[in-house]
């Protein structure tokens, strides 16, 4: 029986930032209650809400303060507990963000931890004395700066993998997992169907003299030796009560897949970045297309034939707008590059994700001042550059395009002055281009963006060769095209995408009938050579 989650596209919310009902600016619970209807004529089958718990929002919900609060400003348990209602209703699913790797410094567990060794939540983060008067050692966090932290009180240093405000948790503590595992049953028992697991690959630490990767800071911690004591226990959890999983992993390759994913792995599937370099930290010239098609084969390769399973994306709320980065997001290319991505991720052997507003086409801000910045490394990124002689207009470059703040502006819904997210100023601010991207305007437009997302979903739905069919590299030595076979034993699709702005010429393509194309992202075409941005299937 073929699990649901394999059959199922997913769609990832950012509530902040999708519908404010309550009109404080903040997008929360019943905006996305009232957007159900919307989301089911899409077609998706399940929604991955980001952090919706207490927090001081350092790193916006991703540093919680209490586990089983909803956070103020996104509403209450009610409200939680009518979406899941509501979702159902529908035949939509539900799963959490579930942060396990850190806390906030808010947190009552961390603060009964700053008292001292003595305190029964002493060792439930890491600690360590200071070495010769300083850190512990010289280890560098994801959002910059030193992993340590100094506590007066306590006096001793702590160890946080991102934010100064955000201390991991200390996984060889048992009494800490089981606190954990406590929690996660908990919310299991309010009805949702999984969890996205957050940062999880960097839950276990190397050896405190390792030395550091000047390639990679967050080598020492993560994907370590020894982590698989931490995530089968995890795993063994959550298949207990029969939860989907998404472990993000970062630093995990694809020959580690069958580790890591499928009915022996850790999880059902993972995020992998390997076509998405998250931490950008400048501006580029252009994609590097072969790289990006090359991971993409290289993952198909290392799920297949039931070795695991992909979890496919090409957004999320941490990366800019693919459009923008992988497109050209100029109005004449913007709908046209957007449906040569779609087709070329959304027919893979996996499951499906779409981020909140890439249906529609949205594209990155322009980020005009550091002030306009909310993302906390984001801003460390700023100072560092403007500390390194870039000035201000060349330092806000390079933030502006690479700022995780472009996938965070809200939710276009209309061309009012608040694109219809909310009748009062937002939280960050509106990104201009919903004058002419917007979802009453995709979803009037019958060739909009929109509708072809709505296609691929179906197609999907109605063809099992794209479910549990193999895949087939078709790939030439043309460096721009995209090709590939996905088939079983009734069908056989081929897939063409020319991820370029250059004329490509394909003449192998003569074997194929203009009548077995059935989808595409443009009108006419001829047969072997493809246009800038054109994107084929074809049923034979």
């Amino acid at each position: 029986m073929t699990k649901w989650w394999k059959e199922a596209v997913g769609y990832q919310i950012y509530p902040r930032s999708f519908l404010d009902v309550n009109q404080d600016g903040i997008g929360d619970l019943k905006g996305v209650t009232a957007k159900l209807p919307y989301l089911k004529e899409l077609g998706i089958d399940f929604i991955w809400l980001t952090p919706i718990f207490a927090s001081p929002n350092v790193d916006n919900g991703y540093d919680i303060s209490d586990y089983q609060a909803i956070a103020p400003e996104f509403g209450t348990m009610a409200d939680f507990h009518e979406l899941v209602k509501e979702a159902k209703a529908l035949g939509i699913k539900l799963i959490l963000d579930l942060v396990i790797n850190h806390t906030s410094n808010q947190h009552e567990w961390f603060k009964q931890s700053c008292l001292g060794k003595d305190n029964p939540y002493s060792d439930y983060y890491i600690w360590h004395p200071p070495v010769n008067g300083k850190e512990p050692n010289d280890w560098q966090s994801i959002f910059g700066g030193s992993v340590w932290e100094y506590h007066k009180g306590r006096g001793e240093y702590y160890f946080h993998a991102f934010a100064k405000e955000q201390p991991d948790l200390n996984w060889e503590s048992e009494q800490m997992k089981k606190d954990v595992f406590e929690m996660i049953e908990w919310w299991i028992a309010q009805g949702i169907d999984g969890f996205r697991i957050d940062a999880i690959s960097h839950v276990k630490k190397a050896n405190w003299d390792t030395p550091i990767d000047p390639t990679n800071v967050s080598a020492p911690y993560q994907n370590v030796t020894g982590i698989d004591k931490y995530l089968n226990e995890l795993s063994a959890l959550l298949r207990k009560h029969g939860m989907m999983s998404v472990g993000e992993a970062s630093g995990v390759t694809a020959a580690e897949a069958p580790i890591w994913v499928g009915d022996d792995g850790y999880f059902d599937m993972i995020f992998e970045f390997e076509h998405i370099n998250l931490w950008r930290d400048k501006t580029d010239e252009g994609v590097a297309i072969k790289p990006f098609k090359d991971a993409l084969i290289r993952w198909q390769h290392a799920a297949a034939d039931d070795k695991g399973w992909n979890a496919l994306y090409m957004e999320n709320h941490d990366v800019p707008r693919s459009i923008s980065a992988f497109g050209n997001d100029a109005p004449e290319w913007r709908e046209k590059s957007g449906k040569a991505l779609a087709m070329a991720y959304m027919l893979l052997q996996g499951t499906p994700f779409i981020y909140q507003g890439q249906e529609i086409g949205m594209i990155n801000n322009e980020f005009r001042t550091i002030e306009d910045i909310d993302a906390v490394d984001s801003r460390h990124l700023y100072y560092r550059l403007r500390e390194e002689g870039l000035s201000e207009a060349e330092a806000m470059s390079v933030v502006s395009e690479t700022t995780r703040d472009n996938a965070r502006t809200p939710m276009q819904w209309n061309d009012n002055h608040y694109a219809g997210f909310s009748e009062t100023t937002p939280w960050l601010a509106v990104n201009q281009s919903k004058d002419w991207i917007n979802v009453a305007d995709a979803l009037s437009q019958p060739d909009s963006l929109f509708h072809f997302y709505q296609t691929l979903i179906q197609l999907r739905k109605t063809h099992a060769a794209f479910i549990d069919g193999k895949f087939l590299d078709l790939s030439t030595d043309n460096e721009d095209v995209f090709a590939y076979q996905r088939f079983d034993d009734k069908e056989c699709f081929t897939i063409v995408v020319n991820l370029s702005q250059k004329v490509c010429h394909e003449t192998w393509l003569s074997d194929y009938q203009e009548d077995n194309l059935i989808l595409s992202n443009q009108s006419t075409h001829n047969l072997t050579t493809l246009e800038p941005f054109e994107a084929r299937l074809y049923r034979h």
